[in-house]
């Protein structure tokens, strides 16, 4: 039932005020996009979105993400509105240190924030890693398990990051018609107005890409409204709702590029006063929670609702050990059994072991889906017996990314946060490059996502210096909790994945090799190469300590045997 006018007017002007109190307390933020998308959010927040403040990760919920993070207040804004554990104090320390409402948003420090975003264009990619995670687990689970929508939030500036084009583009491919994305169309960056650097058709682009195309007046509730009501009704298409707005919408600077940012106190006094506001900061009127009683009513109903159904469907022996294994991510009793053994194996690459183990777990890890950026034969990532995965069927296990590296990172790191995925892709080293934000917003947040670059070394044949991973082994190294494997040998690669796949507070990098490589001899190989670093030659009176790592491992321990003499 659409929510009164006067009830959607109050709720907008709340968001608008503590927008603006916020951040002149902080002494720094962005304002503009809360202004500008007030209505945007009251409107979907309040009618449209399938949350439950009071259990904010209920797993079939609808998932927002803002990818224009830098407007994190309308965000916080909309959670205490709708009853969240953010409270008008915690509002009130914007941006402050240990405070559970940062500069932008992440999460784990803020109920309601499903990621974390800040450089701008991932959250889309994360958006249709979300949409894509929901597709494969009603699959699996049917729809009255598994059956909710993504909606993002995103800016000029995420419509000009390549990573966005990357994930938009396989999202029309795939078709995921429960992926909803509002577009803040204001014109206006922090340089100036856009078009001094993008004059484009975002919406005939975005068409092209196969996805379904409305424009609206972002401040016109009733225009929002029969957008999203239309956006919901037809499942067949992804959906790009480009939204005209102003930025900073009801303050003096509206329009222009400096309402982007943080505004003067006499343009806060100003705005408060052409809203018609008189109480003092992070104190609001009733009223401005109106528009939102329903929504704890509506979602503790539609959650119950749920779990009835999830509690039936979960009385079949098979679909609840299902669950346990994806949702839950319990992971089976005879893990080390399932490993390869490949001790008296020949040399082989360790791509190539990766892929037998890929291979070995599959049966017994359902979560473990994943695949390649065009390179799945090379990087030896293919599920057998499994097919890629294709709008209609959502059944297989083996992704098809494309040449898309980056928006492939972006993607990876939605399938985690949304649950029920372990996914791994896969490139060349030499183009984690591309993946390094991605990668390194996985490591922030915690997510363990598992990256299988092969081609670890500069023996890569023929290819060139362009191909050729010099320095990327210790870059990714830099990296604050992220794990970086490079195995010597087949048996080593058994400790890699294994502790890539025990680790559940972080990602996991496989540098692996093209040329095959001799395997280890002697026992107990995989349980040593588990401490990161083990002796494997020893000298009774050593004279010098040889260090390697890959494909190095094998050059360097016949050097030792050589000067052993």
């Amino acid at each position: 039932m659409p929510t009164a006018p006067e009830a959607l007017q109050a709720a907008a002007t709340a968001i608008r005020v503590l927008t603006v109190d916020a951040v002149r307390a902080a002494g720094i933020g962005h304002v503009g996009l809360p202004l500008g998308c007030a209505e945007i959010g009251s409107v979907l927040f309040s009618e449209f979105l399938k949350h439950d403040p009071a259990d904010p990760k209920w797993f079939d919920r609808d998932r927002f993400v803002l990818s224009a993070g830098h407007g994190s207040m309308l965000l916080y804004s909309l959670l205490h509105l709708s009853g969240y554990e953010v409270s008008l104090e915690d509002i009130g320390q914007f941006r402050q240190l240990g405070s559970n409402t940062p500069g932008h948003p992440e999460v784990g420090h803020t109920p309601g924030v499903e990621t974390t975003t800040g450089p701008l264009g991932q959250g889309v990619g994360n958006a249709v890693g979300f949409a894509l995670a929901e597709r494969l687990l009603a699959e699996r689970f049917g729809e009255g398990v598994v059956n909710h929508r993504t909606y993002a939030l995103a800016s000029d500036g995420d419509m000009m990051e390549g990573v966005a084009s990357e994930a938009a583009s396989l999202a029309g491919h795939l078709r995921l018609g429960k992926l909803i994305v509002i577009y803040d169309d204001n014109g206006i960056t922090i340089d100036g107005k856009t078009d001094v650097a993008f004059k484009e058709d975002t919406a005939k682009r975005f068409e092209a890409y196969g996805w379904h195309v409305q424009k609206i007046d972002g401040h016109d509730p009733e225009q929002i409204r029969t957008a999203l009501k239309n956006a919901g009704a037809n499942e067949e298409k992804p959906h790009l709702i480009v939204a005209k707005t102003q930025i900073g919408f009801s303050s003096p600077k509206v329009g222009t590029n400096t309402a982007h940012g943080h505004l003067s106190d006499a343009d806060v006094d100003a705005t408060r006063l052409g809203l018609k506001w008189e109480l003092t900061p992070f104190k609001l009127l009733d009223t401005a929670y109106e528009a939102f009683k329903p929504v704890r009513a509506r979602g503790k109903q539609e959650h119950e609702a749920w779990q009835k159904r999830l509690d039936a469907a979960l009385a079949k022996p098979e679909l609840k050990e299902l669950w346990e294994r994806m949702v839950e991510r319990k992971l089976p009793a005879n893990l080390d059994a399932l490993f390869p053994d490949f001790s008296k194996e020949k040399a082989m690459a360790t791509r190539q072991a990766s892929g037998k183990i890929i291979n070995a777990l599959a049966a017994e890890v359902p979560s473990l889906i994943g695949g390649s950026a065009d390179l799945a034969g090379s990087n030896n990532t293919t599920i057998s017996g499994s097919k890629v995965v294709a709008y209609g069927d959502f059944a297989g296990r083996n992704l098809a990314f494309g040449v898309r590296e980056h928006g492939m990172g972006a993607i990876a790191n939605g399938l985690v946060l949304h649950g029920g995925i372990r996914p791994y892709v896969a490139t060349f080293l030499v183009f984690s490059d591309y993946m390094r934000p991605s990668i390194r917003l996985a490591s922030l947040m915690d997510l363990p996502v598992t990256y299988v670059f092969t081609h670890d070394s500069i023996f890569v044949g023929e290819d060139g210096p362009t191909h050729q991973p010099v320095e990327h082994v210790a870059a990714l190294r830099t990296i604050p909790n992220l794990q970086v494997w490079r195995p010597g040998d087949a048996r080593e690669t058994v400790a890699a994945w294994r502790g890539a796949l025990l680790r559940t507070g972080g990602p996991t990098a496989l540098a692996l090799t093209r040329q095959n490589l001799e395997p280890f001899e002697g026992p107990g190989i995989e349980e040593k190469a588990r401490r990161g670093g083990y002796v494997l030659l020893d000298a009774a009176e050593p004279e010098l300590v040889i260090v390697a790592t890959g494909s190095e491992v094998s050059i360097s321990l016949e050097a030792a045997k050589t000067l052993n003499g």
